[in-house]
């Protein structure tokens, strides 16, 4: 098993596991890899240590502190927080989200948190009709069962 640090092209940080070099490179040509933030599949290795495990032996005294980790990996853990409550609370309506909307306003239907797919233009006509939306991209990693 080959555990890698992955970089997407917005610059977000992950980790991937893959049986082999060949599974990794295979996988990502066929545009299997993502990152799990934005969902953008232009994915770069970054540079990593690989992790021996010789035995239990002690760290030396004078052994350096470890670095804490980059500052964007709060922000990363954050956002995937708020995704995951976002998920686990709302109902998705998938392609009918900009209907559903104007339906909840004009009370039509219950009030309800609703998540769903929008075309900017849909999403522009809500905002003009006073009805509040927040795009939030979702990967499809996301969308599922979530760990």
């Amino acid at each position: 098993m080959k555990v890698l640090d992955l970089q997407c092209a917005h610059q977000h940080l992950f980790e991937g596991w893959f049986a082999s070099e060949d599974d990794f490179q295979s996988q990502r040509s066929r545009g299997m890899v993502e990152c799990p933030l934005c969902g953008n599949s232009t994915i770069a290795k970054r540079l990593s240590a690989p992790r021996l495990n010789l035995g239990a032996s002690e760290p030396p005294a004078n052994a350096p502190a470890p670095t804490a980790a980059p500052p964007n990996a709060e922000q990363q853990a954050r956002w995937l927080q708020l995704v995951r409550h976002v998920v686990a609370n709302t109902d998705d309506v998938g392609e009918h989200f900009a209907d559903e909307a104007r339906r909840i306003h004009h009370g039509e239907v219950d009030a309800r948190a609703i998540r769903g797919q929008a075309t900017p233009a849909e999403t522009a006509a809500l905002r003009d009709e006073g009805i509040e939306v927040l795009p939030l991209p979702l990967p499809a990693a996301l969308k599922g069962t979530l760990q």
